[in-house]
């Protein structure tokens, strides 16, 4: 009976020490997504844990993005968003402290943020680019360069005398003039460099704002890393050694031109068919 009491006493000390499925959930799912509403796949990195997520991302050149964020707790959470080091609300040089400007998610919702937010009411699109056509390299800031971070925050309780509003999911602030960056434009080869988040086009976004007060720490924190895909099958972050697929060649699109050639002679046990004299059957072969 000693004995069988020592080893339950053991068993639950194990299991104890096991990571439990809702410990590794995440608060706040991050995900970069298409203007068509696929997932860009996320490949987890090195030194990827519990409360501080990271992961790589592969970019696409030109492709229009939004940052969707879906809140798995019953409480709302504020989220301090960076690309590229720059908060995406004001801006500003971002560290992902609870006084930066956030957006608020209610509990269980879902958003995607997908621009530079410029005025209550507008944003501009995120799209991936090099670093020198990137809205924080028009302020000469490469130093969080292919880098999408988030931090949530908690909301704090009890509720404490009104401060000035931060923001909600769908709240807006004025950004400052930056300098533009070179639009939007195809990257040779010869140009290539590392990716980064540009300042594309001018959209409608509505906002309101609301009375929210975080945490001092946040919940957890996301880490993305956007590169370009040989960027990525150089650190072998992904396989691309993959065999070459051979297909057979488009009956619409021939590999080289010429002129008609002769139809193929089949030979065949019933010699009551051949290629030249006869009327054609409905196959287009020829009865003798």
């Amino acid at each position: 009976m000693r004995q069988l009491k020592f080893l339950f006493t053991m068993l639950a000390g194990v299991l104890l020490l096991l990571p439990s499925r809702q410990a590794a959930a995440q608060s706040v799912q991050v995900e970069v997504v298409s203007d068509d509403g696929w997932t860009f796949t996320a490949y987890p990195a090195r030194g990827s844990r519990e409360g501080n997520w990271r992961s790589y991302v592969e970019a696409r050149r030109n492709a229009r993005y939004g940052i969707r964020a879906v809140n798995n707790t019953g409480r709302r959470v504020g989220l301090v968003i960076a690309v590229d080091g720059r908060n995406i609300i004001s801006g500003d040089r971002s560290t992902l402290s609870s006084s930066e400007r956030m957006y608020v998610l209610d509990p269980y919702g879902t958003a995607t943020y997908d621009g530079w937010r410029t005025g209550r009411n507008r944003i501009n699109r995120f799209y991936f680019t090099n670093e020198g056509d990137s809205y924080a390299g028009a302020w000469d800031d490469y130093s969080a360069m292919g880098v999408i971070a988030v931090a949530a925050y908690a909301e704090r309780r009890p509720p404490v005398r009104p401060r000035p509003p931060l923001y909600s999911h769908r709240d807006g602030g004025e950004l400052r003039s930056a300098p533009a960056p070179h639009g939007d434009r195809e990257v040779s080869a010869a140009a290539e460099s590392d990716a980064g988040t540009g300042f594309g086009e001018e959209e409608y976004s509505s906002s309101v704002r609301v009375e929210f007060r975080p945490e001092s720490y946040p919940l957890e924190k996301h880490f993305l890393k956007y590169e370009w895909k040989e960027t990525l099958c150089r650190k072998n972050i992904i396989s691309c050694d993959a065999p070459p697929v051979f297909r057979e060649g488009n009956r619409f699109w021939p590999d080289a031109g010429g002129f008609v050639p002769p139809p193929p002679r089949r030979d065949r046990e019933d010699e009551s068919w051949e290629e030249e004299d006869g009327a054609p059957d409905d196959r287009g072969r020829r009865r003798r």
